[in-house]
């Protein structure tokens, strides 16, 4: 419903992470899937210099790293 009546996908917290980098770095397959088919930035970095997709892969949530490499090969579904 948020993003339904404009919800900014690319809002940063403190350290520069948006909802698809914490959702990601916690592995909510589900959720990182809905940003991504709703065009959130996968390229976004924090303050650090990490990527939604490398947080995940240091997190060990490899069903989303899977979601990202699909959304870059242009397969955007499972």
């Amino acid at each position: 419903m948020l993003v339904d009546q404009g919800a900014n996908l690319e809002a940063q917290d403190k350290d520069d992470h948006t909802p698809l980098s914490r959702t990601a770095a916690n592995g909510h397959e589900a959720v990182v899937q809905f940003l991504l088919e709703n065009g959130a930035d996968v390229d976004a970095k924090d303050k650090s210099g990490r990527t939604s997709l490398s947080r995940a892969a240091e997190n060990g949530h490899f069903a989303v790293v899977r979601l990202f490499v699909e959304k870059r090969l242009g397969r955007g579904q499972r």
